[in-house]
C-alpha cells in the first residue's frame, strides 16, 4: 500500500496521563495546617485527598507523540479518511467534523470510561474520538489475519466509520430502539447491524481512496479480508471457548463482516450500506 502520498491529518494525538490533583511536599504541607486549623487530623486530610486522586479522570491532557513511522502512518491514514468523507458529506449538502484520534499505550481514560489494550481500538461517541493502542498492530501480526499496512488501515477506516454513524444520527437512534426493547447483542441484533455498517463504510472509504491514489498493490485487498475474517464474533467465540453462540454475537460473523466490506468497497457508494434494513446479513 503506497500510503505515503496521503495527506497528514493534525488530529493525531497522545493520551495524556492522569489528570487531577497531584500533592508535592508543598501541597502536602497545606493540607497538614488546613487540618489543624479545622480541628480535623491531618491524616484524615490526606486520606481524603488520596481519596480523590484515584478517583480523579485519567486523560489529563494530550502529550506529544513519538516521531515514527506509526504516527505517520496513522496521521497519512486519517488524513484520507478525512479527505475522503468531507467529500462524501459535501455532496450530500453537510459538513464533516473530523474526529481526533488518540494513540496511547497500557490504557486510557475516555468519555466513555476507562479502557486498556485489550479492548483492542474504538470509538468513543462520547468524546467523538477514536483510541487506538497501536500495540494492536503487533497483534494483528502475530494472529488476527497477519497485519499488514491495508489491514490497519481498515481497523481505523473501521472505526472512523462509527464516527460517521455518530454524526448521521445512527448512534442515537440505536439507543432509542434499545430503550424500547429492541435487541442489542445476537445475530441480527442491532450491535451487529451497526458494526456491520461500519466495516461497510471502511470499504467505501477504501474505494474512494483507491480512485484518489491507486495507492493499492498486489495483496492489500487480501490483508484487509484476512483481518475481517479474523475478528468475526464466531471464529473469536470458537478460538475462545470452543463453541459458538449465536445470542452472544456483537459484531457479525466472518463472513459477515467480509461481505459488507467487499459490498462498501466494490460500490463505493454510501447508500449500499444499509445494514439496518438488509434481510439478510
Amino acid at each position: 500500500m503506497k500510503w505515503r502520498d496521503a495527506r497528514r491529518s493534525d488530529n493525531v494525538v497522545g493520551a495524556g496521563g492522569r489528570g487531577g490533583l497531584r500533592l508535592g511536599i508543598g501541597g502536602i504541607a497545606v493540607v497538614v495546617v488546613l487540618g489543624l486549623l479545622l480541628g480535623r487530623s491531618p491524616l484524615e486530610m490526606l486520606g481524603l485527598v488520596t481519596q480523590i486522586e484515584q478517583q480523579a479522570p485519567a486523560g489529563g491532557g494530550e502529550q506529544a507523540l513519538p516521531d515514527n513511522e506509526t504516527t505517520d502512518f496513522v496521521r497519512a491514514i486519517l488524513g484520507e479518511t478525512e479527505d475522503v468523507w468531507s467529500a462524501i458529506f459535501e455532496k450530500a449538502g453537510g459538513h464533516y467534523e473530523a474526529p481526533k484520534l488518540v494513540l496511547f499505550a497500557g490504557s486510557v481514560q475516555t468519555a466513555c470510561g476507562g479502557a486498556s489494550a485489550a479492548s483492542g481500538p474504538f470509538y468513543c461517541p462520547g468524546d467523538r474520538r477514536v483510541y487506538l493502542d497501536t500495540s494492536f498492530f503487533d497483534d494483528m501480526k502475530a494472529r488476527l489475519g497477519g497485519g499488514g499496512d491495508f489491514a490497519y488501515a481498515y481497523v481505523i477506516a473501521h472505526e472512523v466509520g462509527h464516527h460517521v454513524q455518530n454524526l448521521t444520527g445512527v448512534f442515537a437512534r440505536a439507543e432509542r430502539a434499545r430503550q424500547q426493547g429492541a435487541a442489542m447483542q445476537g445475530a441480527d441484533g442491532l450491535s451487529v447491524r451497526q458494526e456491520l455498517q461500519a466495516d461497510c463504510y471502511a470499504g467505501v472509504w477504501a474505494n474512494r481512496a483507491q480512485a484518489r491514489h491507486q495507492w493499492l498493490e498486489a495483496g492489500d485487498i487480501e490483508e484487509a479480508l484476512n483481518t475481517a475474517s479474523a475478528i468475526g464474533d464466531d471464529r473469536l467465540q470458537h478460538e475462545a471457548q470452543g463453541t459458538i453462540v449465536p445470542d452472544a454475537f456483537t459484531h457479525g460473523t466472518s463472513a459477515e463482516r467480509v461481505r459488507w466490506f467487499k459490498t462498501g468497497f466494490e460500490s463505493g457508494e454510501v447508500a449500499r450500506c444499509d445494514t439496518f434494513s438488509a434481510a439478510r446479513l
